[in-house]
């Protein structure tokens, strides 16, 4: 299951699925009244073990809200690089946020890294980037945003679920419905169940009988320990390892690796940024290159894939992963962003696969979506003009195609 981040939507909504907005016709309610809906999503909610009391509270003052509807219709283009990803969200404002909740909580990061084996810095690092430790949860009624996109028919049968989990949760006396609160897609609490999770791996660490996660930050951070706990986190191992790669690397042999123990990738002339030996040579990696091969470059292991289970998204683990080493006392990474480089949009990479073709490299349609066709022809002309022949794809690159 997925956890949604209540304040940067447009991050998250890929881990959802969401494919784009849909027609107004498809999104109009599908009941005559929002009172029809509510009426007919009672027998689902009492079969649920619902109460009628709690599905009363809950629905009390409920009207369709126009405004969920509209973000739903207001998903921007994706178009940030990774470095404008992670340094929006990751500062030294925020590693010393993280520091100072470490002391503040530290009876109970300690407590839960020794019952789910998690490394505090991590749930820190979850906490910081979903709501900045508890700085903004989301406003909306998370049973009446749910009711909302399920009543608008909004992937209906993804939120009715959701929705009746929410109505269960209250009704098991969890949370009143009134407080009760999210971002509009119904991510909740510190560090944003959708309901569905909560009922899954939300835990009451603080033992008074309810999973708070929205008023209890000892219920919340423990929750998300059980939750990457549950997710195969390794105890004391880390994230990965940032690298640096040794001159004339062989990129067409490391792209035919999909993932090999280290002392493979050691073999192959990459080592730590450090200088220092790989602790485990046997753990597994694979290959990052989130700038191309002028960028920082990172060995990811198998927790940094339990930091996706968060959210599905490489940079958003990476951010992770970073602001948790530095929350730990560590820098910035050592080797610096290319300067200049921008993401690039749809229409920018229906470009740049004209400009390939029209150079001699066959880039197939101009459609703005990169497959095969289009990442050999980026290879091929890499290789023609002598750059290095990584496959990214990237505004430095289209711009060298414009001159």
């Amino acid at each position: 299951m997925l956890f949604l981040g209540g304040r940067c939507l447009a991050r998250f909504l890929p881990a959802l699925a969401i494919a784009g907005a849909l027609s107004l016709s498809a999104m109009a309610p599908a009941w005559a009244n929002s009172a029809d809906f509510v009426r007919g999503l009672w027998p689902q909610a009492e079969a649920r073990g619902v109460s009628r009391a709690a599905f009363e509270a809950a629905f009390s003052g409920y009207n369709y809200l126009p405004k969920v509807m509209e973000l739903t219709r207001k998903q921007p283009e994706f178009s940030q690089t990774v470095q404008q990803y992670i340094d929006k969200r990751v500062t030294a404002g925020q590693a010393q946020k993280g520091q100072a909740m470490r002391a503040e909580w530290n009876q109970t990061l300690t407590g839960s890294e020794q019952r789910w084996g998690v490394q505090p810095e991590i749930v820190l690092a979850i906490w910081g980037m979903e709501t900045n430790f508890g700085g903004f949860m989301g406003g909306e009624n998370t049973i009446h945003a749910l009711a909302t996109l399920t009543e608008g028919g909004y992937r209906a049968d993804f939120f009715r679920e959701e929705l009746l989990t929410a109505l269960r949760i209250v009704s098991d006396g969890h949370v009143s419905a009134r407080n009760m609160t999210g971002s509009w897609a119904g991510a909740m609490g510190h560090t944003q169940f959708m309901p569905s999770s909560f009922m899954r791996y939300a835990v009451d660490y603080n033992g008074d009988g309810r999973k708070d996660i929205w008023n209890s930050v000892q219920d919340a951070l423990g929750s998300t320990a059980n939750y990457l706990h549950s997710f195969g986190w390794r105890k004391g191992e880390t994230w990965g390892y940032e690298v640096k790669l040794p001159s004339g690397f062989d990129f067409a042999a490391a792209r035919g690796i999909e993932k090999a123990p280290l002392s493979q990738w050691q073999a192959m002339g990459i080592q730590r940024v450090s200088g220092r030996a790989f602790p485990r040579p046997s753990d597994v990696g694979r290959l990052y290159m989130p700038a191309g091969a002028n960028g920082p470059t990172f060995l990811l292991l198998p927790n940094f894939d339990v930091i996706k289970r968060y959210n599905n998204s490489d940079s958003y683990a990476l951010a992770v992963g970073h602001l948790a080493d530095r929350i730990l006392g560590g820098g910035n990474f050592a080797t610096p962003w290319p300067a200049g480089d921008y993401a690039l949009t749809k229409a920018q990479r229906a470009e740049l696969q004209t400009l390939l073709s029209r150079a001699g490299f066959d880039a197939g349609s101009p459609d703005g979506v990169v497959g095969p066709r289009t990442r050999a022809a980026v290879l091929a002309y890499q290789g023609r003009v002598g750059l290095p022949a990584d496959g990214h794809i990237s505004g430095r690159l289209l711009d060298a195609l414009k001159r």
